[in-house]
């Protein structure tokens, strides 16, 4: 893996263990279902995030060398088990402005 992308995967997850964490005290603590789902979801998105840095970093290194070397048969075969496994993270990343941060608790 280039050494970039390898720092980027791994900020993001220790990251997405960050939040992991954080969703563990949040059920220990017995928080609101929807603030858990809430933190389940940003953890979410960081390991799709990180599966489109790695599943790049493949396509420029280990793709296209191997493109280079004549094994287009193989490399789309392996490219196609990916692709079966690899769905929810070689979506598009969202726009940041189609984030929104909305408060879903429920007040008394």
């Amino acid at each position: 893996m280039k050494s970039a992308q390898q720092r980027k995967a791994l900020q993001s997850l220790e990251t997405v263990g960050g939040h992991l964490d954080a969703v563990i005290g949040m059920v220990e603590d017995r928080t609101s279902c929807p603030d858990v789902v809430k933190q389940l979801t940003v953890a979410q998105a960081g390991i799709e995030a990180t599966g489109r840095v790695v599943f790049r970093n493949h396509l420029e290194t280990c793709v296209a060398t191997s493109i280079r070397d004549g094994r287009t048969e193989e490399v789309l075969d392996e490219l196609m088990e990916t692709l079966k496994y690899g769905r929810r993270f070689l979506r598009p990343s969202p726009e940041p402005s189609a984030r929104r941060d909305t408060d879903h608790r429920v007040r008394s």
